[in-house]
């Protein structure tokens, strides 16, 4: 009879994608555990269930592999802002979904943004880029629905993107470090009364700008 193999050899012969994914997973949870500085790569081999040559078969270092990681997360953030922007027509809507879904990614434990965007790597230059580029991507999204909705040109609209990200970012950030006792809801309600008051006083084009 033959013995079936054991999970281990299962996992073995992931494709490298479906691997790289769960070694991502590990390092997640062993940075958030640990911390960066305090977690080695032997702790995330060990939780994925790997060995270490096996890791670095993916991942040069241990920053290397946390560079991956912050991408990933700065790739969700992304994503999360654009698809607010998509998710409805109404641009006082607008804002509110975006503030509401930025502050429910760092609310989200297993999002990484305490990891990434709170962490003291982001004084690395190569983090610092990760993240820089994230901003900016989040800001062009904003901008583009800026020239869009309004008369003003791509810089300036690339400009009031870049601050509204910002605003959005510290105030998520000051309320989570603060373990604020403001529930979530309201404190978003906060920033987009703050936002749209500000949004809305430049002038729109057409029918297809809303209150």
């Amino acid at each position: 009879m033959t013995t079936p193999p054991h999970r281990s050899d299962q996992r073995l012969r992931l494709p490298r994608d479906a691997r790289r994914v769960t070694l991502l997973e590990a390092a997640l949870a062993a940075f958030s555990q640990n911390g960066y500085h305090a977690t080695s790569m032997d702790d995330i081999a060990e939780r994925a269930g790997v060995s270490k040559p096996v890791l670095y078969q993916h991942f040069d270092s241990k920053l290397d592999l946390y560079l991956a990681l912050a991408a990933r997360v700065a790739d969700d953030v992304v994503a999360t802002i654009t698809s607010a922007l998509d998710s409805t027509p109404d641009n006082g809507a607008r804002i509110a979904a975006c503030v509401r879904a930025y502050f429910e990614f760092v609310d989200r434990p297993a999002s990484g943004y305490r990891l990434v965007f709170a962490s003291d790597m982001g004084a690395d230059p190569a983090v610092a880029t990760v993240l820089d580029d994230a901003r900016g991507r989040c800001a062009e999204a904003v901008g583009r629905v800026l020239q869009d909705q309004t008369a003003l040109g791509w810089t300036e609209c690339v400009l009031l993107g870049t601050t509204l990200v910002g605003m959005v970012q510290s105030a998520a950030r000051q309320w989570f470090e603060d373990g604020s006792t403001i529930p979530l809801a309201e404190a978003a309600d906060l920033v987009t009364m703050l936002l749209w008051r500000g949004i809305a006083q430049y002038p729109q084009v057409g029918d297809r700008a809303t209150s």
